[in-house]
């Protein structure tokens, strides 16, 4: 039998895993008799634990909330999974939030595990959101740790991209990992293509082991927030941005344009107004793209934008003076 003090470890870890547990079950689980569960449960009650005692032929428990917050356990994703949503918030929130979720951090990196602790201080994420309903893709923990240690010990990365099983290996220097609009992605440099590529993560298939050490390099423009905004408002490619950009308002809530805007800034200004700064490849076509949203716009500018958006009025007054009238049904009897 284990030492009361590992033994009481043990049972307040399964307590947070469900919300009711039979004293049969935590028997079982633990290796004790339902005595012995029952004197462990006091002991975490005196310690200020609220377990509640649930009614039934053998008896159960229940974690409840208190008045404080007793000492919490968690498994190794659980911390992973947490040390990554405090450091997102110690660089996205403001005041003292941000100074809280910095306190927090630090707090359980010096509490984790050797074994851990490693792995999650090579942990770097950079968030550059704005306002989503899309649920997030689905990405390893151990994947994200994997990546965060090769960015920070400059080791090449290998890895197979996509969906097409004979292309060759994507050869990477890693850079910067990043989370924006629910998707996570790698910042790196190709060294077959000898330039900057953003890689969504959960496409990434790792190849082990990982290739040699290189010299890290300097991003366009020097600060990773400003490249990834130029990137995403731009076609995707690193060296530029789209050359027509535009800003309106849209009589809209932030979070129904941002569902349907891949590449784009919306920002909240009312409940049910926005503004939209979105990008491409000509001012009609910016306007047409944006027309497509299906509510009142102000544009804020440039005036090219205002212009297009004229010359996008007559085209459609002209087609649709073009288009035949159609012939009415024979009257039936």
């Amino acid at each position: 039998m284990p030492k009361t003090s590992a033994r009481l470890l043990a049972l307040l870890s399964l307590l947070q895993t469900r919300r009711d547990w039979s004293g049969t079950a935590l028997a079982d689980r633990l290796d004790i008799s339902l005595r012995t569960v029952r004197r462990d449960v006091d002991r975490l009650r005196e310690l200020g634990y609220p377990i509640a005692a649930v009614k039934g032929p053998d008896g159960g428990y229940r974690l409840s909330a208190g008045t404080e917050l007793p000492p919490l356990l968690f498994d190794d994703d659980q911390a992973v999974a947490l040390t990554v949503a405090l450091q997102i918030s110690a660089t996205t929130l403001g005041g003292g939030l941000a100074e809280a979720a910095e306190r927090a951090l630090n707090t359980i990196r010096q509490v984790l595990p050797s074994r851990l602790r490693h792995r999650i201080t090579a942990l770097d994420v950079t968030a550059v959101e704005r306002p989503t309903t899309r649920p997030a893709e689905p990405v390893d923990a151990d994947m994200l740790l994997t990546i965060s240690a090769a960015v920070r010990a400059h080791e090449s990365l290998r890895f197979d991209y996509g969906t097409d099983s004979a292309a060759p290996p994507r050869r990477t220097e890693p850079h910067h990992v990043i989370t924006r609009h629910g998707r996570w992605y790698l910042i790196a440099w190709d060294l077959d293509r000898d330039d900057w590529r953003t890689f969504r993560v959960d496409r990434m298939s790792l190849r082990t082991p990982n290739g040699p050490r290189f010299a890290p390099r300097t991003l366009p423009g020097g600060d990773i927030t400003a490249y990834v905004t130029g990137v995403f408002r731009g076609s995707g490619d690193a060296s530029g941005s789209w050359p027509c950009q535009g800003t309106v308002l849209l009589d809209l809530p932030a979070a129904t344009v941002a569902r349907y805007t891949r590449d784009g800034l919306v920002e909240q200004i009312t409940p049910d107004r926005c503004r939209l700064t979105l990008g491409s490849w000509s001012w009609p076509s910016l306007a047409a793209a944006i027309a497509r949203y299906d509510a009142d716009i102000d544009v804020e500018g440039p005036h090219e934008l205002t212009a297009a958006f004229a010359h996008l009025a007559r085209r459609l007054t002209t087609t649709a003076a073009r288009a035949p009238t159609p012939t009415p049904p024979p009257p039936t009897d």
